[in-house]
């Protein structure tokens, strides 16, 4: 499966954002999918997930009752609401598919083997 993120952009703090993340090939309604995050000088970090049905999500403490996952599989699309942004927000987002590892919502990146280019996400104070 092949994923593509989109949405990001430069918003002030306290604004509100959607990603969204369009999903081609097989397999897409199956997967659990998960969004990370990486900022600049630190390592990829775990935002949130959802499972392949959207019925459960699993969430960051950084992100709960911030961000909201949520799916469409009709469409193919996975989005992150994003709410209250802050300025520690600010990253690069990638949503990511768990192809193979059956570990449910997991927050390991190495969990997920589809990675999409990533959204830049821009936070003024």
């Amino acid at each position: 499966v092949q994923l593509q993120a989109s949405g990001g952009g430069l918003v002030q703090a306290g604004g509100s954002l959607r990603l969204s993340c369009v999903a081609s090939g097989r397999g897409f309604s199956r997967y659990p999918m998960g969004w990370f995050r990486q900022a600049p000088g630190k390592e990829r970090e775990f935002v949130g997930a959802i499972s392949w049905r959207g019925g459960s999500t699993y969430y960051a403490d950084s992100a709960k009752g911030q961000f909201t996952i949520s799916r469409d599989n009709a469409k193919l699309m996975v989005y992150l609401q994003m709410n209250s942004l802050k300025f520690e927000d600010t990253a690069v987002y990638y949503c990511a598919a768990d192809g193979s590892s059956g570990l449910g919502l997991s927050p390991l990146a190495g969990s997920y083997d589809h990675w999409g280019q990533g959204t830049q996400v821009t936070v003024s104070s």
